[in-house]
């Protein structure tokens, strides 16, 4: 471990050693005798999530430049470990790598993307969020191969697995207490022990489908950071590295290897880790930063293979203990030659893919895009793509299910949509996750308490045409335990087809299955009655897309403050 200030004590202990029993060797010689440190390198990214060709649009660029694209980004991590000594580098991951994919990858169960990871030298990954999209067995047969238990090989070769190893030490088996995955593992580097802990933020259960963490319990982030510190120290371990899907946000004027005004979890999550921790390797929030937190070196690379952290670790040989660490964001350009292995991939799995993600579902007369608006100063408003995709849910529920309403949840809107025609891909991008559409019974009562829980958990739901509201700004906020109790929605304001709404009446309202179980902290939906599923919610998008086409974008007026709508 890396303890500011140890070097000088130790300086002051050689005195205090020479006074007591005399002269010491100290001369130039016998001082260049002593063994010096071993420089290894960490090259570590986070947040990749399956973007095997470069993302389009803002999703393509960083610190001005193009970025990203996994042909790019094999061959800057192959520069990066030739510019070190290639025998002491580690490429490690804090999670994402999969999940929230564009089609290419997810259509093959994110097998792709695994497979170029492992291809391009990856070493040890924390899990994510997303890696438990499809639950704890599909994360069990990333990592160990395996053909899917529904699909099938889908490309028609054997699925062999992760070629690096995922760590996960804070999702634990309920039923058994013990973690679902290797909770840390130990690389050695020309005789010194380097510790490596992986885990995802504590609060998966709340963005995660129930479906995908059955059976799964999740636990602190530093105090299970701790736990294993203690472990690998008691192994003889004192360089650990500490890879978290969880982190933090800096102002808008920090630059990718910055770290202005530093909010966020992870600020809390690494003052209370053990001081035997080096560095946090994080993700989650799609940030690019450099930090020194509590004498811990914290990082994070942006998203979409646009960034690799370049970490140079100092490590004294015999102590074993990490005598400094400084880190670099380095750009994924696109300027350098592409890795002609992972084109050869990219190549095959779009051969495998067919016309299918090239099949024209729709046209749109603008731009459509998920950027939300300000309402009171914060990004708390509507958002045009996700104002389109809760009206295509309501279209292919009102009929069938007589929904009178739809909201959508923000996280599950991906991608923009550009002005012009519409492929299924781009669509797929759009909304990857494949949940189904749910209609549900909530009273007039219940779906005030829905609105009023958008401001406990920081989040808007975006409403179909149907749903009016105006909020006051100066409302109190209900809490976890009782949103309810809020005052953010001005009582009598909320309208269904230009109706208000009785609080004591029932209404038929869809949802997606993600929130009908209370995913994003929307508990209140779990109050529904007489739930039915419908169809995928990317298919009635699609649906609405070709039905509806050429779609603009939806004015942003369902959502009012009480500024543009005074009290009567």
């Amino acid at each position: 471990m890396f303890i500011p200030g140890m070097r000088r004590a130790a300086v002051g202990l050689t005195a205090l050693a020479v006074a007591a029993f005399g002269a010491v060797a100290t001369s130039p010689e016998q001082a260049d005798a002593r063994p010096k440190p071993v420089d290894v390198t960490l090259l570590a990214l986070n947040d990749f999530h399956g973007n095997l060709e470069p993302p389009t649009g803002s999703s393509g660029t960083i610190a001005g430049q193009f970025a990203g694209g996994v042909e790019f980004l094999a061959t800057h991590l192959a520069e990066l470990r030739a510019a070190a000594k290639k025998k002491n580098t580690i490429t490690v991951a804090a999670g994402d790598l999969i999940g929230a994919s564009p089609l290419l990858s997810a259509a093959f169960h994110d097998e792709p993307t695994i497979e170029a990871l492992s291809m391009a030298g990856l070493d040890y990954a924390s899990v994510g969020n997303h890696e438990f999209d499809e639950g704890a067995a599909e994360l069990l047969r990333i990592q160990n191969g395996g053909c899917h238990p529904v699909d099938g090989c889908i490309d028609g070769t054997p699925y062999r697995g992760a070629g690096f190893q995922y760590l996960s030490a804070n999702a634990f088996k309920t039923a058994t207490g013990r973690p679902l995955m290797a909770p840390y593992a130990i690389h050695k580097v020309q005789g010194v022990k380097v510790g490596f802990i992986g885990m995802t933020l504590e609060g998966t259960p709340q963005i995660v489908s129930q479906q995908g963490v059955a059976g799964l319990t999740f636990a602190d982030e530093a105090e299970t950071a701790n736990r294993y510190a203690r472990e690998l120290r008691r192994k003889g371990v004192q360089a650990i590295v500490v890879l978290l899907h969880e982190g933090g946000t800096q102002a808008a004027t920090g630059g990718i290897n910055d770290c202005v005004g530093m909010t966020g979890p992870i600020v809390d999550i690494t003052n209370r880790m053990d001081p035997s921790i080096d560095v946090v390797v994080s993700g989650h929030t799609h940030q690019a930063y450099n930090c020194d937190i509590n004498g811990k070196l914290v990082t994070s690379a942006s998203s979409f293979g646009r960034l690799v952290t370049d970490i140079d670790l100092k490590i004294d040989r015999r102590s074993g203990d990490v005598l400094s660490a400084a880190a670099n964001n380095v750009v994924v350009s696109r300027d350098v030659a592409k890795d002609p292995k992972q084109t050869a991939l990219i190549e095959r799995y779009k051969f495998e893919l067919g016309p299918v993600a090239g099949r024209q579902v729709g046209v749109t007369t603008q731009a459509i895009t998920k950027t939300q608006e300000t309402l009171f100063g914060t990004s708390l408003g509507e958002s045009p793509l996700g104002n389109l995709i809760a009206d295509a849910q309501l279209a292919a529920t009102d009929d069938e299910q007589n929904a009178v309403a739809a909201f959508m949840n923000p996280g599950g809107v991906r991608a923009d949509l550009d002005a012009g025609p519409v492929t299924y891909e781009e669509a797929f991008t759009v909304q990857p996750f494949a949940n189904n559409l749910v209609t549900l019974d909530l009273t007039g009562a219940q779906l005030y308490c829905v609105l009023e829980q958008q401001f406990v958990t920081g989040r808007t739901l975006y409403p179909s045409a149907t749903v009016g509201y105006v909020v006051d700004p100066n409302g109190t906020t209900g809490t976890v335990a009782d949103p309810c109790a809020g005052t953010r929605v001005v009582r009598g304001s909320l309208t269904l087809g230009g109706t208000a709404v009785d609080t004591a009446a029932t209404y038929r309202v869809t949802v997606n299955n993600f929130l009908a179980g209370g995913g994003d902290g929307f508990s209140a939906l779990t109050g529904g009655t007489n739930l039915v599923t419908g169809q995928i919610d990317l298919d009635a998008f699609v649906d609405y897309l070709t039905a509806q086409s050429p779609v603009s974008a939806p004015t942003l007026d369902r959502i009012r403050t009480t500024a543009e709508v005074p009290a009567a």
